[in-house]
């Protein structure tokens, strides 16, 4: 008998979990032989479905079979998912899960041969919920999903998994699915845990998970805020446990915490303690040691005990919202709580337990010009003791305030969401033209990765025993992606991968003769590139471990911070903006500090 006519008890269902990536320039799927992070959308959803498939939430006569890509570092067979669906009677759902705003077109090139197929498609993600969050009205690309049959789902699925199954089971799914205002709580939820056949095609097996979501500032660019809320909501330390024992248990021992603000979690001391103690039970059985890499905001250092707390966890690298070091554009953006002032103390107090800090740096802001952008990142070079530097354009996002505001202006946005990755120049700017923009944007990539300023990374590491051998592979792929690969290294990976038909249909599909011996050549010359960049590195690390009087190098960035350091630091004199930021922090510093308002009562 035909699969298609086989009665449901007969019938497997098909689930489908697929994280889209996004086009390149030339339209080809960027998509790596090892991906560097497993996404963390996937686990969740993954866990979620697991979950329910365990618990039989169809019916114990109808068993649910789970596939999970990111395609990043997976193709995509379409042809092949096709065939899967149609040997069950196409009973199942492909979920294409957080889809971002420049993943959205790719996705949605997923779903129309599914849906041409008969297959049942849903696609969630930040684009979905930014949209329905912030805006009026459906807009013309989520109109399209649900005209073509595809279910949009907004929110967050811990809680809802089991219906959203059950509908699609029953062929009932609904076009859009909207719990935005109603954010479910993560504690006793299923852990985020991938299987590892799926985390081999990362580097290294990491993977990640989200102890928290949500965030309490505003900062006029983000999207966190609108989609996963403004009050923090957590896992216990229970829960982080049970994720680090499932991925332990596996060989999986590097985390990736992906709380847009971990410090703001108000569980972190308890899920620091604990994992403190697994760390030494771990270490006392002979298992494999633990790391993390989290994300913070500028002011974590005042929290008292918490940057030792995270070091003693396994911290070993550190993410900082640093986005300018001019408050003027700061202040435009809503990010209120970074000061200027506190940034050199801040980042000395990470540099001390030898964690490798990396920071955001935001290109684009109403007051900058090409001229004031080179002069800061010069600063940053010579006064801050930051190791790696992304720089970002600022791109109003669907979901965040930014983009809400042009939108209801009516200002113009590039209608492409492929390009809402933030590289590209998607809007105009009041101070340069698209042209400057970008072209600022790809001077500030080769400027900070200066070989002048790697050696200084690589020495300032040395003195300060911050591990030069891993931040000197890092500042291999930060320094490398763009100018070479021309992606941003957030979205890079190991050995580029292009298929020829993997194009987007709206470009050209080129023909073998010309596809494969221009792919072969630029394989080629790009391994030659990345081969001279290592080997100078690696040589540069290798001459300033046997250098020594390595321990001794100094310079202004890793110096003692002094009180009067306003006097000398062009972070803090460059502008009027930076002069009044001193002046503010001493003012409250004199109000607020029993020494400070001895000083000010004084004749």
């Amino acid at each position: 008998m035909p699969s298609d006519h086989r009665s449901r008890a007969a019938r497997r269902f098909q689930v489908a979990l697929i994280k889209p990536s996004h086009y390149d320039d030339e339209g080809y799927v960027i998509q790596w032989f090892r991906s560097f992070v497993a996404s963390n959308s996937l686990a969740v959803v993954y866990s979620l479905v697991e979950d329910s498939r365990r618990r039989n939430v169809l019916g114990a006569d109808t068993p649910i079979d789970i596939s999970v890509a990111d395609e990043i570092n997976t193709r995509i067979r379409i042809d092949r998912l096709i065939e899967r669906f149609r040997a069950e009677g196409h009973f199942g759902l492909v979920f294409l899960v957080g889809v971002q705003s420049n993943q959205f077109p790719r996705a949605m090139d997923i779903a129309r041969p599914l849906r041409a197929a008969g297959i049942s498609v849903a696609i969630g993600g930040f684009h979905v919920s930014g949209c329905l969050a912030m805006l009026p009205r459906i807009q013309p690309d989520l109109q399209e999903a649900i005209d073509l049959g595809v279910t949009l789902y907004a929110g967050e699925l811990e809680g809802r998994c089991d219906g959203l199954l059950a509908d699609a089971a029953r062929g009932a799914l609904k076009p859009i699915y909207n719990h935005l205002n109603d954010l479910p709580s993560l504690q006793g939820a299923p852990t985020p845990v991938l299987p590892y056949d799926f985390l081999k095609r990362t580097y290294a097996k990491q993977t990640s998970f989200d102890a928290g979501r949500g965030c309490p500032y505003q900062c006029s660019f983000c999207t966190i805020i609108n989609v996963q809320g403004r009050k923090s909501r957590g896992r216990d330390a229970d829960d982080i446990e049970r994720i680090v024992r499932e991925n332990v248990a596996q060989g999986v021992n590097w985390f990736f915490v992906t709380d847009d603000n971990f410090a703001r979690n108000k569980d972190w001391e308890a899920i620091l303690d604990r994992l403190s103690a697994l760390r030494r039970e771990f270490t006392a059985s002979g298992k494999i040691d633990i790391k993390l890499i989290i994300q913070v905001d500028t002011l974590c250092h005042k929290i008292p005990g918490f940057i030792e707390k995270a070091q003693a966890a396994g911290t070993a690298r550190v993410f900082l919202g640093l986005e300018s070091i001019n408050p003027e554009n700061l202040a435009a953006a809503k990010k209120r709580q970074n000061k200027i002032t506190e940034y050199r103390e801040m980042l000395r107090a990470w540099k001390r337990t030898g964690v490798i800090t990396y920071a955001g740096y935001i290109l684009g802001f109403p007051n900058d010009t090409p001229e004031s952008i080179a002069e800061d990142i010069a600063i940053i070079q010579r006064e801050l003791p930051l190791d790696i530097l992304e720089f970002f354009c600022l791109t109003p996002l669907p979901g965040s305030e930014d983009h809400k505001v042009l939108f209801n202006k009516g200002v113009a946005m590039d209608a492409d969401m492929n390009r809402y990755d933030v590289e590209h120049v998607v809007t105009a700017h009041p101070r340069m033209s698209r042209d400057a923009w970008e072209q600022t944007y790809a001077r500030a990539w080769s400027s900070y990765y200066s070989r002048e300023h790697i050696e200084r990374l690589l020495r300032r590491a040395a003195a300060t025993n911050t591990g030069i051998s891993r931040l000197a592979s890092m500042l291999f792929m930060f320094s490398s992606m763009v100018a070479i690969e021309k992606v941003h290294p957030l979205q890079s990976g190991i050995i580029r991968i292009k298929h020829r038909r993997d194009r987007r249909p709206a470009m050209p599909l080129e023909p073998v003769w010309l596809f494969y011996p221009r792919y072969a050549a630029e394989s080629a010359i790009k391994m030659l590139q990345f081969a001279r960049l290592w080997l100078w590195i690696d040589g540069l690390r290798r001459t300033i471990k046997k250098d020594p009087k390595r321990h001794t190098y100094v310079d202004t960035a890793i110096a003692p911070v002094e009180a009067d350091d306003a006097a000398g630091l062009q972070l803090l004199t460059h502008s009027k903006a930076a002069q009044v930021a001193v002046e503010h922090a001493r003012k409250i510093k004199e109000l607020t500090t029993p020494a400070g308002r001895s000083f000010a009562r004084a004749p």
